[in-house]
């Protein structure tokens, strides 16, 4: 055999290895030597997200794509690169109502040795701006707010966008924060949530505060029209009269009890006929106590409703409504069950559904003294004592509070005294509490210091204040008549007060301690510190759909008697400072009456006090009746129905 076919026998039996044995010499490639043919290592592309609250997001590197789920907090491309390749991660597509952004530090660079693993991704949510139309701006002073967010769009503005953006989905409310001078704006599209879009849909519209006679007589001491008990006519009309009780029920009804001034007759004294006024059809309804003055109370058995229960005609009483829509009355002036004409302090119950009263509480006859209890705590027998034109409000848990008055205190009933008391009554338990102020009348105010709250600090007595509760429960409370800080009487006030009710104190605001202070009116529309609707009583207080205070005429006291106003103001409590927003600044003008029923700029109510008011949905004021100037500027008894 010879040896080239021996070595191939040899290569066939035992392979390369053996082959290579036997051929070592000149035979490159055999055994392991050289290992040049392996493949290189490779290595990943990653890094980590934050925020990646949503799918759709699509990162790239070159062709190569990954798409991490919605909460992931790290990602790692598919295909992996050897050392010395260069990487750029970019986001190719965003994820929903989401932008992400890879930063630029360690988003690119060259693969060296090893995993990339610090590519950052961080995503946050997109948000959109919150903004409208608006039409009919012809002024400054308008504040618009959406949350904590307000901006103050200039006179002739047309359209506006608040600066803070919101994400899609979260809830936007826009409302108006203050009323521009002598304008009143209303927002449609208000509310809703925002899409993956801005929001360009909210309209505010503005219009001029104007007045519109609506009913009733251009002059004064007129009868009332009732026509048939529980039915409503174009013809009906409630007799002339001040100090009325007047609420608003669930479906914007406008309910009118009692007062004092003229019967179907003609006859002057106190009345205790029900009325019920609908702005739709606007039309008067006789809905229940008689058409005559001097009406006795009907008290029936204490805590049981009936048909023939109703009280006594009366002036200046409180009026409440609850959460079920049923109406609270305590007090006022006028006649008990017996027929004697003095001050009140019964408490009565009446609902609309069953058109009935109930006796509730307190005696059925007239000149009762408080009783007072310890302060702060609840009893059954706690009673504030007889009194009319006080202060009265409800808080946010429903509880009734009343303040003030001109009456009965704890000690005697045999003269009449102002009063500064506070007292707090609860449905549920059906109870009193004197929350402070004295139980003896005439008292001084103490003022401390201005703008700070104390434990000591109070107004002083008086009857015929204004009013109002604000968007946070605090409670404001404005001149009336009765005692300054030098406990002088005989005179109208001009203070204006906060209190809370969490704290349980008082803060004097503004205004002057001491009392007949005139009327500063500065510009009209301009607001400046110096401005002040100076001392009146029995003026007429709102609040409008944005939460701004509004005060109208009320009367002012002179050696000679009073003096009616019919001047309009506003009040911004962030600006602390009053604006004169229109009506007259002299006393006793008289009504600008203009057409039935057309708006008109030069329309305006006579001078008047002790008027009923309502507010309508949307913050419209309806003003009805009370004692000043017709349209021929006589002073009398008045029941011209008006809308602002």
């Amino acid at each position: 055999m010879d040896t080239l076919h021996r070595d191939s026998v040899i290569l066939r039996r035992w392979g390369v290895g053996a082959a290579c044995i036997l051929m070592s010499t000149g035979l490159a490639g055999c055994g392991g030597g050289d290992d040049s043919s392996s493949p290189a290592p490779t290595y990943t592309v990653g890094g980590s997200i934050s925020g990646l609250s949503a799918g759709g997001l699509v990162l790239a590197n070159g062709t190569d794509t990954v798409s991490p789920v919605s909460g992931a907090t790290s990602f790692t491309f598919p295909t992996a690169h050897v050392s010395g390749t260069s990487y750029a991660v970019t986001v190719q597509s965003q994820p929903t109502a989401l932008t992400c952004a890879v930063a630029p530090t360690g988003g690119s660079g060259t693969i060296s040795s090893a995993n990339v693993t610090n590519v950052q991704v961080s995503c946050t949510a997109n948000t959109y701006s919150i903004g409208g139309t608006i039409s009919g701006l012809t002024t400054s002073g308008l504040v618009l707010e959406n949350g904590s967010d307000t901006l103050s769009p200039a006179a002739n503005a047309a359209t506006f966008t608040f600066a803070t953006k919101l994400t899609s989905g979260a809830t936007y409310a826009v409302t108006v924060e203050t009323q521009p001078f002598g304008l009143s704006c209303q927002v449609s599209n208000a509310t809703g949530t925002v899409p993956s879009a801005a929001v360009t849909n909210v309209n505010v519209t503005c219009s001029a505060n104007e007045w519109t006679w609506v009913g009733g007589a251009d002059t004064g001491n007129a009868n009332g029209v009732y026509g048939t008990l529980g039915t409503a006519a174009a013809a009906n009309i409630p007799g002339a009269r001040y100090g009325s009780h007047p609420w608003t029920d669930a479906a914007g009804n406008m309910w009118l009890f009692g007062g004092i001034g003229n019967d179907s007759a003609g006859k002057f004294d106190d009345l205790n006929d029900l009325w019920k006024y609908s702005a739709v059809t606007k039309q008067w309804t006789w809905a229940g106590g008689s058409k005559t003055v001097a009406a006795l109370g009907v008290y029936g058995t204490r805590g049981t409703a009936a048909a023939a229960n109703t009280p006594g005609a009366r002036d200046g009483g409180i009026i409440w409504t609850d959460s079920a829509g049923n109406v609270w009355l305590f007090g006022g002036e006028g006649y008990d069950s017996t027929g004697n004409d003095d001050f009140l302090n019964d408490l009565w119950k009446y609902n609309p559904a069953t058109n009935q009263w109930t006796w509730v509480g307190g005696p059925s006859t007239a000149g009762g003294l408080g009783v007072y209890g310890t302060q702060g705590t609840a009893a059954a027998a706690n009673l504030p004592g007889a009194r009319d034109a006080a202060m009265g409000w409800v808080d946010s848990a429903g509880n009734f509070w009343l303040f003030g008055g001109y009456g009965y205190d704890s000690t005697t009933n045999s003269a009449s005294l102002e009063l500064n008391d506070l007292w707090m009554y609860n449905t549920t338990t059906n109870q009193w509490t004197w929350i402070g102020g004295s139980n003896i009348g005439n008292a001084k105010g103490v003022y401390g210091t201005k703008g700070v709250a104390a434990a000591g600090n109070v107004p002083g007595a008086r009857d015929s204040a204004a009013t109002w509760v604000d968007k946070s429960g605090t409670v404001w409370l404005f001149g009336g008549y009765g005692y300054d800080s030098a406990g002088t009487t005989g005179q109208s006030l001009a203070d204006l007060w906060t209190y809370s009710p969490s704290s349980g104190q008082w803060t004097w605001v503004n205004g002057a301690n001491t009392g007949s202070v005139p009327a500063v009116y500065g510009a009209q529309g301009t607001a400046a510190a110096a401005n002040t609707p100076g001392s009146r009583f029995g003026a007429v207080s709102w609040i409008d759909g944005a939460g701004n205070f509004w005060l109208f005429g009320g009367a002012f006291n002179l050696p000679g008697g009073n003096v009616q106003l019919n001047d309009v103001w506003e009040y911004s409590g962030t600006a602390n400072q009053w604006v004169w927003i229109g009506g007259s600044n002299t006393t006793g003008a008289k009504g600008v009456y203009g057409t039935l029923g057309t708006p008109a700029a030069t329309n305006t109510p006579g001078a008047r006090y002790y008027a009923s008011k309502w507010t309508d949905g949307t913050g419209n004021l309806w003003l009805f009746g009370g004692y000043g100037d017709d349209s021929a500027g006589t002073a009398n008894q008045l029941n011209d129905l008006w809308e602002y």
